[in-house]
Parts: structure tokens; C-alpha cells; sequence
């Protein structure tokens, strides 16, 4: 697509280096990569292709989906050659979507492509960028695959594994007369907004059942006439495998825009239909269906990106974690029922795979090669194999390896304890050992990325931006043939697997396993050539030192030799190369890595273990090695290593006359000094005894500078100056102060410089004659250097120089973190003119901390404490060590981090990691909290006692006695609370923290929590007289409803809060609402249980008192939804509640927020004039939001007529918020005066979003 605009053109890069002929290694075409350790296989994304990637591969990974495909021959599909031919009949989708299952299951490359199927769909490169719709495209391919197959044995495919039928009745009230419609569904469409979860919403579309009755009858053709009837559907034919789709987006008509409804969404990994039905006669293992894909949409309604978790239900791959991969023990008995296998990724008794093979695996399995982990202790991993002949088989020439078959559980016991733990490394894990065979395989199959996952994962995607989208089921009941699989022992798990090749044609297996051999055979070609490079030989012999550098003797092309050689070897296997290609070579041979430099060849690291690979002591292509004895070349000793690396400079001087005199000429000539030589020998190289010496340097506006280097700085060395490789010296006359020489032969010089300075307090509490100095520095000057020289001028003990470091002090006067010596400013950052302190103390090394910390979160400026630890320090050593410095006694400590906001952030919650690990860097404040953490999977609660104002709680034994029920079982107090105090001013309690398990349900968090010792003076007879609410800014915020739910799945999070609010009654949010009576209705001695099914809402309603602006306490009220979440519904359920006839009542919410009642109005329903049906408004929509612990307000139009719900605690409160909302406008207008010349009128351009394409698929005719 986009042609060669990434090809690289080498053309302009020069052939020569050094002049030895150095050539750039450009990097052939790499063939793809294999397969992980997973063992599948992905597909790769031609730019916006993922939700075609994702229905592919659940198509892929439905067994009779795929079998089916592959039943059908070229004697009916045609052939792919013939396609160009014009009177073929080749159906080139299904030939080509056979082609990719079958590189999908056999093909051994890490992702396959589905260019030749999108070709085949008449796509052109701008379709395969954009991205559809996965549901659209479900049933567009579905549609295009019946057409292909017209004509064939697969014509009812679709319609045989995924097509069911719905069927609609109304039945009449009267005649009972039956009309039905029958639908046909390849998918299943089911809304999400307002839905809990897919049960619930198949129990709306196929069970609940719509009324026609009132004012909407319906027309009986029996009858003739207006009747009262109910609509109903159920399903009547299920087929094998179910699609769901999930209407994840809507419209939203008062906004006028499209959004994403991430609102939480069950679905069971096992469904029973059987309710939805409408025969269920049958067992019920035939309405039982389990799921195996779920496709899952990131991001909003306008974009994202697709991924699907698809279980494996053939075991095609490994399904192991890679934290898992070694295993405690080895059963060896188990080895032995392992069936032999001929794929050349598997290892079985009697055939094996390379040595060499076997090493990379390793490296690939612990991250560690044999050489560098064993090799010191065992030998080469090839030795090993030999010694344990009672194990391991090897071919004649010790090429190949492989497990005995008659292997005893006597070899077993001829292994040493470090033995039998590289054996469980080189060998597989046993079968018998790994559960993995009766647990269900998911992965998460993301475009060419394979994982595993664990089943639990798939509830991450019930909510959120990134959650299910498609749902498909299988049948419980179908069962896949014995002869589809074989038991295998993959090289990285030994759980049986299926067989890819089953049912695969003939001529696709022919094709992959020609495929496959020409992939091993270009992975090999690869594989040499990228792990080859060329390495230039530069001989010590042919080389001599000279001005301060090496130099060949003779010539460039006789000094250098080059050669190629394979990085997986070792520094021992070059060397004996090289010892072999120079025959004449005697004595010691020494290898090191040299670099070219101006002044010529400089010698930098000599190379030491044999043992290491090339690419372990981190060889390069194209490195320059000098062979040589390591000590001297032609007779002088070479200095060697960074420090001292060659520097060549440019020396301007004034030239002296055959008399000794000075004429008047510059003179300018180049000269080498070691880096790490002092600049006075400058004098020494010029035989100049004295002068005065210049930096030139370039300013920002790029004028040159010539800057004169202080006296007491010639000690410094050239690096500690600053010179680089080609930098200029001048050196003056002390004695000739004119500077017209320089600018009389092109050579600008400006007056001195200022030079710049740090300064360095002595705060080592030791007397000096000055407490601070000003120390000159570049910022190139190294911070040792820095300190020594003021303790120097400070006149302080000598001793200082072993323990004391320079600590930064910022604007507040605190001390910062030490820096350390080996730094330049530049390095630590530190500007000119900037203050140090001069302390007792080392400074950190490199791979160490320095840590403040402090005791509690209410840390005040200065009393922090100090220490400096290893980086690879645990966080419970460190926490340790802070104890034992600070004196704090126990161990029920635990350590956070300081936020942003110097408060406590959040917690160090693994104690056996390190700091490095959790990212903890020098300077870092840790707070030292009491309080122990919970161990992992617990969490620590703080509980709250939540008593709203106006209702009756249990207090203690006397407040019980002097309650007195109200009608309906509801217990009143003699107070009246305003609805705002419900939430807004309740009064709430601490009473304690516990430590419970993530596992345990919420009936035990309210048992526990009884526990405390705060609940000694509350009488609580049982955890059912306690409601659960999470707080959220200080008020009760989600209602937590079912007793025996884990809390794990409320996904609290570690810092949430509980306050639990008394009860009258007991009450259990998760189960069918009823009422109990106690006499007759009429009598209003009812008992009310409160108990609600999880789709109901629990509301607290507040009847209006005539003729006073104030309300009656509150009563708790369960609203039944399940006959609509509408007015008209919530009116009926509340007039039932207080016995009122319900046009007699006006209801209202409360927005305790705004200080304001929203009335709900009585008229909910409006006709459409085509079709006559209702459109029910949804209270817990816009604008009213209705939830849980949301207060009602009731006027009772028996006895006061007016519409005003506002109590005088509402009035004041909106003035506040008036007088607030007035402060804050006057703030916004002085900031527009401020801002109205860039902001005039100006509207920020909506985001351009690209025009929506349809989907389509192109299929030639077949009939």
C-alpha cells in the first residue's frame, strides 16, 4: 500500500572506513517468525482489520464449523489455479478461507495473513484500513459463504450450525385464540442499557409478557373486535452454536449524539435455555450451552480496536503461563506413557531435535543460556547429556537427542538434587502433573498476539471501555471424535493436544508441509546471516606507537584483517580461530576492543571470558579488535581504557625567531595528549616555561569566545576542562597583555569571560575560619573535584575527603539529595551560582538510594529523616531499617509513598520486591504508617455507622422499647428530618477498621464487623438488620445487596469505605420481593420484609405534612421493576404503599446537591400514530436518574392542593449555592476582560470524523 516509501537507499554511503574497505551489511527480508509457546497462531492486521482477524479466528476455533469447510473438495469448490481461467466456476471465499484455517493449524509462522481472503472479498487497500462493524460483519460473511456454497454438499452450512427460529404469539383474553409469527435469527440482538446481564434480558424478550389492555387493545381477528390480549415470544429451535449480540451502542436523542454503554453486563460461561423455550419437554443437557469465544471492543462508538478470548476446545495449544513453566517436581513414571510423535516441534521417546536446538529452547524457556548458568559447574550442556546416558539418547555424531524409552524411575535416583533440577528444566513436565488438561483453555487471541488466560479473566470484560461486544455458545452436548486427537508431548507442556491435521484435505497438507520446509530452510539461510558479522583483526606486530597513539607500520590493508564469524560462539572459539589463522603467532594472546580516533587507533577494553558468547560481552558488527600480548607494542607499553583516550588539539602560540626572540607570527600546529593529562603539560609539549592559556569556544549567536583558564585550573585534566577532539589552545605571553595579534590574522578574541562559580556552605558542624566559599566550575567540572577543593578553602580536616559529600540546597533551605562525586554538574544538574552543603556522609553510589522518610502522613518540613540504601533492597528490609532508625517499636508498620500533594499516597503493598522494582528513586519520601497491610487477597475496611436523621434505629435495649411500629411494618421516630439531612447530614461514625478476606461474602464483612468493640453499645440481633453502602464524599453511595456475594466481586478496591445503616426488620436485597400479611390488607398491620430482586431500587419516600413545609420521617420502599421502570409504575407502587387512591398523589425526587424536587409527571406514555404502541419513558435515564437511596418526596392531594415540594432548608441552601455561584461568575468575568483579545468570538473546531463507509462483499453467482 505504501509502496517503497520505507526502502532505505544505501547508495550514498561511502564504502570506506579507516580506508580498509568497510562495507555496510544491509538485512535481508526476514521470513516470518515462528510460532511462541503457545503453539498458535494469530493474524496479522492490514491496518484496520482487527474485527475480521477477530470473527476469523472464533470461525477457526469451531471445530465443525472448520470440518465442514474442509469436507468440501476441489470437485466442488473448484480450484485457486483456475480462477483466472473464464469459464471456471471457482468459489474462491471458501477455498481461500479453507487455506487459512489450514495455515492457521499448521502453517508454523507466528501469525498468519489473510490478504488472498480479503482479495477474494473484492477489498480494496482502503477497506482493509478502515474499520467495520464485527456483528455487521458476522452476518454479512454468513450471507456471502450460502451464496458461495450454492450448488455444493455445504449449502445448508450456515443455516445447519447457527441458524434458529423465534416465535411470536398474542394470545386473546377472551377467545383465547392463538396468532403467531415465526422469525428466523442467525444472531441474537440484545439490549444492554438497562440490563443487569444477559439472563435478564432474555428473561424481558422470552418470558416477561406485554398487555394490551385500556386504552391500547387489540384487534382480534376472531372476536372482531377490540379485546384485551398478551404478546409473547420464545425460542423454537435452537441451533448447535448461538450467537449473542450486544447493543452496546445507542443514541442519545437530547445530546444528538451516538455513545458507548459501558454499564456492567453478565453473561454465565454455562446458559439454560430451557426458561426461554417453548417446548421443554427434552433434557435439559439439550437446552444446556457453553461459551467459547468472546469478542471484546476497546474504545467508543466512533473508533477501537477488537480482540476475542476463545476457549480452545480441541486443545490445539499449550495453555500454560509462562510464570509456570517450571515446575516443583518431575514425575519420570509418566514420561513413559507418552505416545511417540513425528512433528518436529514435540519431543518423545525415540526421536529427538538438535542439541543446538535444545540450547536455544532453553535460553528461550529460563531467559539464561547452559554456558553462562551451568556450563561452570557441569561443562557444555553436550557433556551433560553424555553423563546421564541413563536419560538422554544421543545420535552417533551428537547431533540429535532424545529421552530413552525404556527410561526407570532408577535413573531418577541416580541424580544429584542440582541434577534432577536441570533435568525437570530440559525435560518436559509430566501430564500426570498438570491439571491443565481438565481445565478450560482460553486465550486471548489480539491480531498476531497469542496468550493464555485463566477463565476468571473473561469477567473483566462485563464493563467498562473495553468489554464483551459478540458472545458465542456452543451446545453442551456435542462432543468432539476420539480420533481428532492424539496424545502428544509438546517441548513446553506434555498435556495431550488435538491433531491439527485432522480432516485437513490432501492438498492442503501437501501445501503446508512443503510451506513449512521452505520456511525451516529460509529461517536457517536467516538465521546465518543474521547471526554472523564481520570482525576487523588489527595485528599488534604490524603496529607501532607514535604521538600518543597506534599506527600501522606499513599500510592500512596489511595491519587489518577481516573475518566472519558466528556471535552465538564464545570469546574461547574466536580466539582459537584467530590462533589457527595466524600460524605464526607466539606467546600470549590477548583481544581488545580498539576504536579509530583523529589521533589514530586507541585501545579500550581488553576482552575476558572464554566462556561468554560474542553477544553476552556485547560484540559488535563491524568491531575493531586489536591482537596483541596485552602489555606492550614494539617495546613500548600501551596505555588503555577511556580515561586516557588521545585527544587532538589545535595549539596556537606565537612563533619564536632563530634569536629566540618573539616575531609577530602565529603559529598553529596539531598535538595529542592523553584526556586525563593535566592541562599545564601543554607548557611542557611546547617547551614553553610559562603563559597564560586560552579556550576557544562558540557562543549561542555563533561568535567565538576565547575564555582564559584560571591558574589553579592547569592542574585539572583535558576532560575535566571540557576539550574535545579538535577543540583550540592559545597559548599567550604573560608578560604581553595586547590581544591585536589574534585579530590581525582572523582570530577573534573577546575580553575574559566571567567564570562562573558555585558556592559550598561547611555544614559539617566544624569550625572554620570562613562557612562558605565560592568554588570555580564549568559544567564540565566533576563534583569531586568540586568538594575536595572546598574543604581545601574551608581549611577543614583532610579526613573530610573520605567522608563527606555535597548535598544541593533548593530555595526553602532544605537539603536535597547528595550528588555523586563521579558526576559533572552537567550531569546532576546543577545550574551556576547554585548552593551546596558541605556534609559528613558518603555519597550514594550508583546502585544506591538516598531516601527521606518521615513517621504518619502529617509530615512537617525538616523532620524528615535520612538514609541510603542498596536499590536491590526489599521493600520489608527497608521498612526494617527505617523502624530500627526512627525507634519505633512492633511490627505493625507498613510504608507509602508520598504523592504529589505531600500526602500519603499509595501503598508498598509487595514487601518482597525490590525498590528498583517498584520504581523508587533517589530523593523519594517513604511515610511510615502504622498499620499493619493485609496480606495479599485481603483487604482492610474501614466500617462506618450510618444513622440517617429522621429515621428509627436501634441505639440500644431502651431506644428499642420506646420504637413503635408504623403502618407497614416500618419503624418511626418521633423526630422530623428534612430529606436533604438523609443523605447530606447523616450522622456518621467511625467505629473501627477489619482485615477479610477478598473471598468472603458480605453477610461475613457485617458479622465481622459486629465484632468490634464500638458495637458493644448497639443492639444488632443479626448481620440481616444491617444494610451495606460504600461511601463516596462522605454519604452513602452504592448499595451493597446480596448477602452472599463475595466481595471480590463488588471490586471494592483497596481504600473503600463501608457504613452500615441499622434496620427495623430483616432484609435481603437478593431475592424475590414479597409481603407477608399479618391481618387483613386493610388493617395496615403488614409485615414487611424488605427483599428485592437485584433489578429493584430501594428508595426512601418522605409524605409531605399539610400545610407545613417539612416532611414526615422517611420510610425505606423497594420498587418492583419488573413491570417497567416507568412513572406510571413507581406512582401505582407508592399510592399501594401508603393505601392513597393513586391520581390523589404528586411524587417528586430530591437533588440534594441542587437544594431542589424534579415533580415525576403521571402522563409517561404518548401514541405513535403508525403503529399505536407505547413509548415508556425510563426513570433511571435522564433526567431523573433513579437509584438507590434516592429520596421520594409525596404530597397528598386529599388534603393539600399546591405543587410545592421545597422545605425552608431548601431556600437556604440555594442562597448559599446563589451567593457561591455569584462569587464565581465575577471570578470567570475578570478572567474574560483579561483574555477577551485572544478569545473574541472564537469556537473550537468540532473533531473531524471520516465518513461512515457500509460494509459489503463481492461473490460471483453460482446458481
Amino acid at each position: 500500500m505504501f509502496g517503497d516509501l520505507f526502502e532505505e537507499d544505501y547508495s550514498n554511503v561511502s564504502d570506506n572506513q579507516y580506508g580498509k574497505g568497510k562495507k555496510l551489511k544491509t538485512k535481508a527480508l526476514e521470513p516470518p517468525a515462528p510460532r511462541k509457546f503457545t503453539n498458535l497462531s494469530g493474524i496479522r492486521n492490514q491496518g484496520g482489520t482487527c474485527y475480521l482477524n477477530s470473527l476469523l479466528q472464533t470461525l477457526h476455533f469451531t471445530p465443525e464449523f472448520r470440518e465442514a469447510l474442509f469436507s468440501l473438495g476441489p470437485e466442488e469448490l473448484g480450484s485457486l489455479e483456475d480462477k483466472d481461467k473464464p469459464d471456471a466456476k471457482v468459489r474462491i471465499i471458501p477455498l481461500q478461507l479453507q487455506r487459512l484455517f489450514a495455515q492457521l493449524l499448521l502453517l508454523d509462522q507466528e501469525a498468519a495473513s489473510t490478504v488472498d481472503l480479503t482479495d477474494s472479498f473484492g477489498w480494496t487497500s482502503h477497506e482493509e484500513m478502515r474499520q467495520h462493524d464485527v456483528q455487521e460483519l458476522n452476518r454479512i460473511l454468513f450471507s456471502a459463504l450460502e451464496t458461495s456454497l450454492v450448488g455444493t454438499s455445504g449449502h445448508d452450512l450456515i443455516n445447519r450450525l447457527y441458524h434458529g427460529t423465534i416465535v411470536n404469539q398474542i394470545v386473546c383474553k377472551e377467545c383465547k385464540n392463538v396468532s403467531e409469527k415465526q422469525e428466523d435469527f442467525l444472531d441474537l440482538t440484545v439490549a444492554v442499557k438497562n440490563v443487569s446481564g444477559l439472563e435478564d434480558a432474555l428473561w424481558n424478550m422470552y418470558v416477561e409478557e406485554e398487555v394490551f389492555d385500556c386504552d391500547n387493545l387489540y384487534q382480534c381477528g376472531a372476536c372482531s373486535g377490540l379485546v384485551r390480549a398478551a404478546k409473547s415470544a420464545k425460542l423454537r429451535k435452537l441451533p448447535p452454536f448461538l450467537t449473542v449480540s450486544l447493543l452496546r451502542f445507542n443514541f442519545d436523542f437530547v445530546k444528538c449524539e451516538r455513545y458507548k454503554e459501558t454499564s456492567c453486563y453478565t453473561f454465565p460461561l454455562r446458559i439454560n435455555l430451557k426458561p426461554f423455550c417453548e417446548q421443554s419437554e427434552l433434557d435439559d443437557l439439550e437446552y444446556m450451552y457453553d461459551l467459547f469465544s468472546v469478542i471484546i471492543h476497546k474504545g467508543g462508538c466512533y473508533g477501537g480496536h477488537y480482540h476475542v478470548y476463545i476457549k480452545d476446545v480441541d486443545h490445539l495449544g499449550n495453555w500454560q503461563f509462562q510464570e509456570e513453566e517450571i515446575k516443583p517436581d518431575v514425575n519420570l513414571k509418566d514420561l513413559q506413557k507418552e505416545e511417540e510423535i513425528d512433528d518436529p516441534l514435540m519431543i518423545e521417546k525415540g526421536n529427538g531435535i538438535p542439541v543446538d536446538q535444545l540450547g536455544q529452547r532453553l535460553l528461550k524457556k529460563i531467559g539464561i543460556s547452559w554456558n553462562k548458568k551451568y556450563r561452570k559447574q557441569y561443562g557444555p550442556l553436550r557433556k551433560f547429556l553424555q553423563l546421564h546416558s541413563q536419560i538422554f539418547l544421543l545420535s552417533s555424531n551428537e547431533s540429535v537427542v532424545s529421552l530413552l524409552k525404556n527410561c526407570s524411575l532408577q535413573a531418577e535416583s541416580d541424580f544429584q538434587r542440582d541434577d534432577q533440577q536441570i533435568f525437570k528444566i530440559l525435560t518436559p513436565e509430566s501430564p500426570g502433573l498438570n491439571n491443565s488438561t481438565s481445565c478450560p483453555h482460553w486465550f486471548d487471541i489480539n491480531d498476531s498476539k497469542v496468550l493464555p488466560i485463566k477463565e476468571k479473566d473473561i469477567e473483566q470484560q462485563f464493563q467498562g471501555k473495553e468489554s464483551a461486544y459478540m458472545l458465542f455458545y456452543r451446545k453442551s452436548r456435542l462432543q468432539r471424535p476420539p480420533e481428532g486427537m492424539e496424545r502428544k508431548v509438546h517441548v513446553l507442556s506434555l498435556s495431550p493436544q488435538a491433531n491439527p491435521r485432522y480432516r485437513v484435505p490432501y492438498h492442503l497438507l501437501n501445501e503446508m508441509d512443503a510451506a513449512n520446509i521452505e520456511l525451516q530452510a529460509k529461517r536457517a539461510e536467516c538465521d546465518s546471516t543474521n547471526n554472523n558479522f564481520e570482525l576487523h583483526l588489527h595485528l599488534g606486530p604490524q603496529y607501532h606507537f607514535f604521538n600518543g597513539a597506534l599506527h600501522p607500520i606499513v599500510s592500512q590493508t596489511e595491519s587489518i584483517w577481516d573475518v566472519t564469524f558466528d556471535k552465538r560462539k564464545t570469546l574461547g572459539d574466536l580466539r582459537q580461530s584467530i590462533f589457527q589463522l595466524l600460524e605464526f603467532w607466539e606467546g600470549d594472546m590477548v583481544l581488545s576492543v580498539a576504536k579509530s580516533v583523529p589521533a589514530g587507533l586507541h585501545i579500550y577494553q581488553t576482552l575476558d571470558g572464554d566462556d561468554l558468547t560474542l553477544c553476552e560481552i556485547e560484540i559488535t558488527d563491524g568491531e575493531d579488535i586489536f591482537v596483541w600480548n596485552g602489555v606492550e607494542v614494539g617495546g613500548i607499553q600501551i596505555p588503555t581504557g577511556s580515561d586516557c583516550e588521545p585527544l587532538l588539539l589545535n595549539i596556537l602560540h606565537i612563533a619564536t625567531s632563530s634569536e629566540g626572540e618573539k616575531c609577530q607570527q602565529l603559529v598553529e600546529s596539531p598535538h595529542v595528549f592523553p584526556s586525563n593529562a593535566e592541562v599545564s603539560t601543554v607548557f611542557t609539549a611546547l617547551a614553553i616555561p610559562v603563559g597564560v592559556i586560552l579556550i576557544n569556544s562558540t557562543d549561542s549567536a555563533g561568535e567565538e569566545n576565547w575564555t582564559v583558564i584560571p591558574k589553579e585550573d592547569l592542574k585539572k585534566t583535558f576532560r575535566q576542562q571540557g576539550l574535545r577532539n579538535g577543540s583550540s589552545l592559545f597559548i599567550q605571553d604573560p608578560s604581553n597583555g595586547d590581544n591585536s595579534l589574534l585579530t590581525r590574522q582572523g582570530k577573534w578574541i573577546t575580553s575574559t569571560n566571567e567564570i562562573d562559580w558555585l558556592q559550598v556552605k561547611n555544614l559539617c558542624e566544624l569550625e572554620s575560619e570562613e562557612k562558605q566559599v565560592k568554588i570555580s566550575a564549568t559544567v564540565n567540572t566533576v563534583v569531586f573535584d568540586i568538594r575536595i577543593k572546598a574543604i581545601k578553602e574551608l581549611k577543614l580536616m583532610k579526613e573530610l575527603a573520605e567522608n563527606s559529600c555535597l548535598r544541593p540546597i533548593d530555595r526553602n533551605g532544605k537539603l536535597l539529595c547528595p550528588v555523586p562525586d563521579s558526576y559533572t554538574l552537567k550531569e546532576a544538574e546543577l545550574k551556576m551560582g547554585s548552593s551546596l552543603g558541605l556534609c559528613f556522609g558518603k555519597a550514594p553510589t550508583s546502585s544506591q538510594l538516598f531516601l527521606f522518610f518521615a513517621v504518619g502522613s502529617d509530615v512537617q518540613p525538616g523532620t524528615e529523616m535520612e538514609i541510603i540504601v542498596e536499590e536491590t533492597m526489599s521493600v520489608k528490609e527497608c521498612l526494617k531499617i527505617m523502624l530500627e532508625k526512627s525507634g519505633l517499636p512492633g511490627n505493625t508498620w507498613h510504608l507509602r509513598k508520598m504523592d504529589w500533594c505531600y500526602e500519603a499516597g499509595e501503598a508498598l503493598c509487595e514487601e518482597d520486591a525490590t525498590l528498583q522494582e517498584l520504581m523508587i528513586c533517589s530523593g523519594d519520601t517513604l511515610l511510615l504508617i502504622e498499620g499493619k497491610l493485609p496480606p495479599l487477597g485481603f483487604l482492610e475496611v474501614p466500617i462506618w455507622w450510618y444513622q440517617p436523621r429522621g429515621v428509627s434505629h436501634w441505639k440500644s435495649h431502651q431506644d428499642r422499647m420506646n420504637c413503635t411500629p408504623s403502618p407497614g411494618g416500618v419503624w418511626k421516630a418521633a423526630s422530623q428530618g428534612a430529606p436533604g439531612d438523609l443523605h447530606a447530614k447523616a450522622a456518621l461514625h467511625h467505629l473501627g477498621d477489619i482485615e477479610i478476606s477478598e473471598d468472603a461474602t458480605l453477610v461475613e464483612l457485617k458479622s465481622q464487623a459486629m465484632t468490634l468493640p464500638a458495637f458493644s453499645e448497639l443492639v444488632i440481633p443479626s448481620p440481616g438488620f444491617l444494610r451495606a453502602w460504600t461511601m463516596e464524599s462522605q454519604r452513602p453511595g452504592r448499595l451493597l445487596r446480596t448477602d452472599l456475594q463475595q466481595l471480590r466481586e463488588y471490586k471494592l478496591g483497596r481504600r473503600t469505605e463501608i457504613c452500615l445503616e441499622p434496620l427495623q426488620r430483616e432484609e435481603n436485597l437478593g431475592s424475590t420481593a414479597h409481603c407477608r400479611p399479618k391481618g387483613s390488607a386493610m388493617d395496615l398491620g403488614w409485615e414487611l420484609h424488605l427483599q428485592a430482586r437485584p433489578q429493584d431500587v430501594l428508595l426512601r419516600t418522605q409524605m409531605h405534612l399539610p400545610g407545613k413545609r417539612a416532611y414526615a420521617p422517611s420510610l425505606d420502599f423497594v420498587w418492583d421493576t419488573t413491570q417497567g421502570r416507568t412513572a406510571s409504575s413507581l406512582r401505582q407502587h407508592v399510592a399501594d404503599f401508603y393505601s392513597l387512591p393513586v391520581e390523589r398523589i404528586e411524587i417528586a425526587k430530591y437533588f440534594p446537591e441542587k437544594f431542589e424536587w424534579l415533580p415525576i409527571s403521571r402522563w409517561n406514555q404518548q401514541l405513535t400514530k403508525r403503529k399505536k404502541k407505547k413509548k415508556q419513558d425510563n426513570l433511571q435515564g435522564a433526567p431523573y436518574y433513579l437509584k438507590d437511596g434516592d429520596t421520594i418526596g409525596i404530597k397528598n392531594l386529599l388534603v393539600e392542593e399546591d405543587d410545592d415540594f421545597s422545605t425552608a432548608r431548601d431556600d437556604i441552601g440555594k442562597e448559599k449555592q446563589k451567593q457561591l455561584a455569584l462569587g464565581k461568575k465575577k471570578s470567570r468575568e475578570a478572567l474574560r476582560v483579561q483574555s477577551s483579545d485572544v478569545l473574541s468570538g472564537a469556537e473550537m473546531p468540532a473533531r473531524p470524523r471520516g465518513p461512515e463507509a457500509s460494509l459489503s462483499i463481492h461473490v460471483g453467482s453460482f446458481r
